[in-house]
């Protein structure tokens, strides 16, 4: 079947990093299980994928990630015990997230780089496009950028980054773009990319985020993609092989997003991200509102 027709239901999601911008908090506690108001930050992820379409979920683990699988398992004890109690709203909440998706894991033993990381997702993967998320970037579910970046993907084929405009300064943060524009308005084809540019050599201030949907040529291209910036195994590097020559896996695509994106991966912007959050729950804003306002207002 040609790729760009094919359904695409599988997601990777690395998690194997160490999360040393938290410690001592992620001594022991896998990063992406922080919670950002009463849930673990990987859960708004895989909702994500779910509510995408994208109902097999592999996580690339490494040591000390057992959470991640316990937190996505069922919990029988507790469940038995909620129920018992006829507590039903907080025994469905904790069904939640062991009913959202199709779930595998597999260890990446030597931590080479995200591209080294999707590498590892081969096996399971196989022939198909796929989906890849990750942690860092919490998408609004209110934006549904990934179902929009799975149709352009449907529609041109090949693979699509998520793209948003950043400060040409920031640009060094990311990897960054060059692109031409299509007939599609938040659409952009992809002629180039580099991780981690100094703002003066930027081809463009359109900064990748952690989404992407790959044609499964990437594989073969990864394999062959030496260590890059930092002695990694970049993504990035391998889909500039794909962006400058087709016929390797199809054309690269960057959908460009303007909605609302919360950074988990900053210690200040995960503050914020739970008080954006936690001010825009209905059970939860109303009183946190009235509260953070006399708080500010006072330390003014």
């Amino acid at each position: 079947m040609n790729q760009a027709h094919r359904r695409i239901s599988k997601a990777v999601i690395p998690a194997a990093g160490l999360g040393t911008r938290f410690l001592p908090a992620t001594k022991a506690t896998p990063k992406e299980m922080l919670p950002v108001v009463d849930k673990p930050a990987i859960q708004y992820v895989v909702e994500e994928a779910a509510g995408a379409g994208l109902s097999d979920v592999l996580m690339v683990t490494g040591r000390n990630k057992r959470p991640l699988e316990d937190h996505f398992d069922r919990n029988y004890e507790l469940e038995s015990a909620l129920t018992k109690k006829g507590d039903a709203h907080r025994l469905a909440k904790v069904q939640e997230s062991s009913d959202l998706a199709t779930m595998h894991y597999v260890r990446q033993g030597d931590p080479r780089g995200l591209g080294h990381a999707v590498l590892c997702a081969a096996p399971h993967v196989g022939d198909e496009a796929f989906a890849v998320l990750l942690g860092d970037d919490l998408i609004d579910p209110r934006d549904p950028l990934l179902a929009r970046m799975v149709e352009v993907q449907q529609t041109y084929g090949g693979s699509v980054v998520a793209l948003m405009e950043v400060d040409p300064q920031q640009i060094h943060l990311y990897g960054c773009a060059a692109v031409e524009p299509s007939d599609d308005g938040d659409v952009v084809k992809v002629t180039g990319l580099v991780e981690k540019p100094e703002p003066a050599e930027a081809p463009s201030n359109l900064a990748i985020i952690g989404r992407y949907v790959l044609d499964p040529a990437v594989f073969d291209v990864l394999r062959e993609t030496a260590p890059g910036r930092g002695g990694e195994i970049q993504l990035t590097d391998a889909l500039q092989t794909l962006a400058e020559d087709e016929k390797v896996g199809g054309p690269v695509h960057g959908v460009v997003f303007r909605g609302r994106r919360y950074d988990t991966g900053d210690r200040g912007d995960y503050l914020r991200a739970i008080v954006r959050l936690a001010c825009e729950r209905g059970d939860l804003g109303p009183d946190f509102k009235t509260w953070l306002r006399s708080y500010v207002t006072e330390e003014m």
